[in-house]
């Protein structure tokens, strides 16, 4: 019988991959050529948008990482987690942080009105999904067992 592992064994920072996904679709909007999302007189609409996706993203953010600090928990995801979280925004979503993610990634594509950004998200949420997500999900069952599976049933992996 293998030793169980004490971290999750997730080798690249989350924010990280958002921004680097990000960077690329800025980059394929400079590079290649512009792709608006919305005319100009919209505008003032979608970056309205923007600030409400960024609010939410805020919110998630910080709900997310004080719940984590409430339990003396890491949030970084290749540390060792010293207790089980699934109060606070945890009753709702698995992953508030990666979705917090997720939508300030999606305000700054609103904000800067552009389609690329919002092209490059799907392979940013795949490695995130199946390179962090997977890796802390075998992890937390390893570590928590049938009380993170029982959540599991019980709250879903992004809302």
């Amino acid at each position: 019988m293998s030793e169980p592992s004490p971290t999750p064994g997730v080798r690249f920072p989350p924010p990280l991959i958002f921004l680097l996904g990000l960077g690329a679709g800025l980059a394929l909007e400079h590079l290649l050529f512009p792709w608006e999302l919305v005319s100009p007189p919209v505008l003032p609409v979608l970056r309205g948008l923007a600030a409400a996706f960024a609010l939410a993203a805020a919110w998630l953010l910080l709900s997310a990482l004080g719940g984590f600090r409430r339990k003396g928990n890491d949030p970084r995801p290749w540390r060792e987690d010293t207790a089980f979280v699934e109060d606070g925004i945890y009753r709702h979503t698995r992953n508030p942080m990666y979705l917090g993610m997720a939508l300030a990634y999606v305000a700054i594509t609103l904000a800067c009105n552009s389609l690329w950004p919002l092209l490059t998200l799907g392979p940013v949420l795949f490695v995130i999904r199946h390179y962090v997500i997977g890796r802390e999900e075998a992890y937390l069952t390893q570590r928590f067992g049938q009380t993170y599976t029982d959540y599991c049933r019980r709250v879903g992996r992004w809302f």
